[in-house]
C-alpha cells in the first residue's frame, strides 16, 4: 500500500499542474472582461443582504488508513460549521468522501448532498456536480454563503487544512486586469461572455481543490503505510529476540536436565 500511494502521488500531483493552466487562463479572461465591463451585479458575486444559510463543503476520503488526513480536515469543518452556528446560522453539509459523511452521521448531521468514489480520482465532471448543487442553491436563496474545506497540499511532507469561501466570489480577485483591446470581436457579447465563465471559474476552484485533497490523501496514506511498517519491523525483531532468549532458555534446562540425570545414574553405579 504504501508503494501504490507513492506511485498515485506523482499522479495526483501532475493532474495537479496540468489543471493549474485552465484556471488560471479563466481568471485572465474574467478579469480582462471585468476591466470593461461590471461584474459585480452577477448572481455569484452578489452578496445576499442577509446570511442566514451557510453551506460547507467537506472534501474528505473514501478509504481509511492515511493516518491524521481525514482527522484534520474534518477538525477544521466542525470548527467552521460551530462557528457559524454560534452567528446563528443554519448550516448546509454537503460532503465528499464516504469517511466525512459517516463521521458526521455519527454526530447526527444529515448532509444536504454527498458525493462517493471521487476523492481517489476526481474528475472535471465531480466538481461541475458540486458545483451545480450550491450554484443553483446560491442563486435560489436557499443558501447565502459557501465554503469549501479541504486539504492544501504544499509537499509529500506537508499538507494542510484549508478554508476558501466559494460563494459569493469575490469581485475583487478580478480587479487589475488589462482591458481587452478593441480588435478583439466577441461572439456572444462580454456580458455573456461572463455569465458563462464564472460558474465555469467556481467549478475550477472546486476542482483544484478536490486534486489537492487527493494528492494529500496518498500522501498521508504514504506515511501512514510506511510508519506502519517500521512499526511491525521493530514488533517482528522485539519477538524474534523474545523468541530467541525463550528457545536458549529451554535449550539451557534441558542440558542441565541431562546433566542431572547423567550425575544421578554415575551415582546410582
Amino acid at each position: 500500500m504504501e508503494m501504490i500511494a507513492a506511485s498515485r502521488i506523482i499522479k495526483a500531483q501532475r493532474r495537479v499542474r496540468e489543471a493549474r493552466p485552465y484556471a488560471e487562463q479563466i481568471h485572465e479572461v474574467i478579469k480582462g472582461l471585468a476591466a470593461s465591463n461590471e461584474v459585480r451585479g452577477h448572481s455569484l458575486l452578489a452578496p445576499h443582504e442577509s446570511v442566514d444559510r451557510v453551506g460547507v463543503i467537506c472534501i474528505t476520503s473514501d478509504r481509511g488508513l492515511a493516518g491524521a488526513y481525514n482527522s484534520n480536515v474534518l477538525k477544521l469543518a466542525e470548527r467552521t460549521i460551530r462557528q457559524e452556528g454560534e452567528q446563528g446560522r443554519e448550516v448546509a453539509l454537503y460532503q465528499v468522501g464516504k469517511k466525512g459523511l459517516g463521521y458526521f452521521k455519527y454526530r447526527g448531521r444529515t448532509a444536504e448532498r454527498s458525493w462517493q468514489g471521487v476523492s481517489d480520482q476526481p474528475s472535471i465532471e465531480d466538481a461541475q456536480a458540486i458545483g451545480d448543487a450550491v450554484m443553483d442553491a446560491y442563486r435560489d436563496g436557499n443558501l447565502d454563503r459557501v465554503w469549501l474545506v479541504y486539504t492544501d497540499f504544499q509537499s509529500s511532507l506537508t499538507q494542510v487544512p484549508s478554508r476558501m469561501q466559494l460563494l459569493p466570489v469575490d469581485p475583487d480577485e478580478f480587479e487589475g486586469g488589462q482591458q481587452i483591446p478593441a480588435e478583439f470581436m466577441f461572439e456572444p457579447g462580454p456580458e455573456e461572455i461572463l455569465t458563462l465563465l464564472i460558474p465555469r471559474y467556481v467549478e475550477a476552484k472546486i476542482f483544484a481543490g478536490l486534486l489537492e485533497s487527493s494528492a494529500s490523501e496518498h500522501a498521508s496514506r504514504q506515511r501512514a503505510m510506511k510508519s506502519a511498517t517500521d512499526n511491525a519491523e521493530d514488533v517482528k525483531e522485539k519477538l524474534s529476540r523474545v523468541m530467541n532468549q525463550a528457545r536458549q532458555d529451554q535449550i539451557t534446562t534441558e542440558i542441565s536436565e541431562i546433566v542431572g540425570g547423567a550425575e544421578a545414574l554415575s551415582q546410582r553405579n
